[in-house]
């Protein structure tokens, strides 16, 4: 069931009960047997996509509250009126099917199975009329039309997954409804968007619209003028809508450090091949930038390259292909000193999430990033980001790896990829994030290995290369050979990507994800 009225039927519901919070990242099937003594349950991100009274079997007195940006719900979910309230955006697409469509009256069914039954007894003591049979003969083709009408729906429902609105997003308008936002909100709610956006989770679309609606809320918090922003503590907290750099964490490392690491740009220019690192260096010398100021910190260069660098770097971009270099986003000042991009806090945060140095508990991890989220607590935000650089480095290095030994594979319907034990920075992607972010970054360098010619770092598509080309020593291949090889790697640049890493070497378990195709043509990422 949907929560129209988020304070009435869900604020004012739990504010004065014991309340037990699930997050996803830390959640388990083996936690859900030991914590159903609690009445009231907040899954955040988790358990909207899955029959939650099916999988937990409740007691008829316990409730739970969902806020997941995971979609499309469940439809057992949504039709709940007692024990299951969604809590969404009222203005999100969901195209739940009708219920008429999916539920059918048990009363009928029992009234058609007694049809059915008083049918095959002897009729001695009455008359079968043939308006009788004819109607039980329409009813069970009705019935069963229906059921093939449902079992199309519910496909066509069920077979994309995708992502709504952040959560975040959700419970900072459930704030704004009751008056209770404040500017650490807000900026909570920012850093869910962006993380939706740099997990690559929505679409540009999605993400502008989403910037729009916050960027009201930034200007009603942060709407100072100039004398009281000069005026402001050190401790003050100042958020601040601009257009920015698509490079990752740029201001706290180097610009070309940044530029490597970046995604977009190492798959654009393709840096992982000889002729990729060329034209990086050709890109910073359109922009006129010396090598000595772009490997330095991003704090250490001159000033008078940093005043105008975005602009350098957005009318060079264009040159190579990098249209795109140029995003919306939101940045935070924390006093007169730090400022941090919304894309910062994503890095660094997830970096803190799946940290791999166990020191305590299972929960430590979790512990901390949440802290970091807290002005209070840049020492944990600024480790962060030091974790994020490793993370980031040594996802580059993978996907170098990955294409230039031909570790991604043709299997037919999909490409596969999988990193062996002692493969370098291996155990970085034994998390989820890490291994999706991996994934993603790989099958979009992946794509842009394609050549013009359609030469693809496939193995099953080298094979079949090497076979024509070998086939008449000296000669070309045939126009016919060509044809059928360009084809098929026009395929595979439209296949998913399911990847696999090694998760506990002693237990021998492998963790594995599934990529949709490098697509931006569909709300439905999945």
């Amino acid at each position: 069931m949907f929560v129209t009225d988020c304070r009435r039927e869900f604020y004012d519901v739990i504010v004065s009960q014991r309340v037990l919070l699930l997050v996803a990242s830390d959640v388990d099937a083996l936690c859900a047997c030991k914590i159903l003594q609690y009445k009231y349950f907040v899954f955040i991100n988790c358990g909207a996509n899955v029959d939650l009274l099916e999988i937990l079997q409740p007691e008829e007195d316990t409730y739970f509250f969902v806020c997941d940006s995971h979609r499309p719900i469940n439809v057992v979910n949504v039709y709940n009126e007692t024990q299951v309230k969604l809590l969404v955006k009222q203005d999100d697409d969901l195209d739940v099917p009708a219920y008429d469509d999916i539920f059918r009256d048990e009363e009928d069914d029992k009234e058609d199975s007694e049809h059915e039954s008083d049918g095959s007894e002897p009729s001695d003591k009455r008359r079968r009329f043939e308006e009788e049979v004819i109607e039980r003969t329409m009813k069970r083709r009705q019935r069963r039309e229906w059921e093939a009408r449902r079992r199309e729906i519910l496909f066509d429902y069920e077979q994309y997954e995708y992502h709504g609105t952040s959560s975040a997003m959700v419970m900072f308008d459930l704030a704004w409804i009751m008056s209770k936002d404040l500017n650490d909100m807000l900026w909570w709610a920012i850093v869910g968007l962006t993380d939706q956006w740099v997990q690559d989770k929505i679409t540009h679309m999605k993400y502008v619209t989403d910037i729009g609606i916050l960027q009201r809320h930034v200007s009603r918090h942060n709407h100072r003028n100039e004398d009281e922003e000069n005026s402001l503590s050190i401790d003050c907290m100042r958020i601040a809508f601009e257009y920015d750099l698509r490079l990752a964490l740029y201001q706290h490392w180097s610009l070309y450090e940044s530029l490597c690491n970046t995604s977009y740009t190492s798959a654009t220019l393709k840096l992982w091949s000889v002729q990729g690192q060329k034209r990086l260096l050709e890109f910073l010398a359109d922009m006129g930038l010396p090598l000595k100021q772009v490997k330095q910190k991003f704090n250490s260069m001159d000033v008078s390259l940093k005043e105008n660098l975005r602009e350098m770097i957005e009318e060079s971009a264009n040159k190579f292909g990098m249209k795109d270099l140029r995003v919306q986003t939101f940045s935070i000042h924390f006093g007169f000193k730090n400022k941090f991009l919304a894309s910062d806090i994503v890095y660094a945060t997830a970096s803190l999430m799946e940290n791999i140095e166990k020191e305590g508990p299972e929960t430590t991890n979790f512990i901390k990033a949440l802290d970091s989220l807290s002005r209070g607590n840049l020492d944990k935000l600024h480790q962060g980001l030091d974790l994020a650089k490793k993370q980031l480095r040594a996802i580059q290095q993978t996907v170098a790896s990955c294409i230039c030994t031909n570790l991604v594979i043709s299997q037919g319907p999909f490409l596969y990829c999988s990193l062996m034990e002692g493969t370098p920075d291996v155990k970085l992607f034994s998390k989820p994030v890490s291994l999706c972010l991996l994934s993603k970054y790989l099958l979009k360098s992946f794509v842009c290995s394609v050549s013009k010619s359609g030469l693809i770092f496939s193995a099953d598509c080298l094979d079949n290369f090497s076979t024509f080309m070998n086939s008449v020593p000296g000669k070309l291949p045939s126009t016919k050979n060509l044809s059928d090889f360009q084809t098929k790697n026009k395929r595979c640049k439209l296949l998913p990507l399911i990847m696999a890493a090694p998760m506990d070497v002693e237990q021998g378990t492998v963790i594995m994800v599934g990529i949709p195709p490098e697509t931006e043509s569909s709300d439905k990422k999945k």
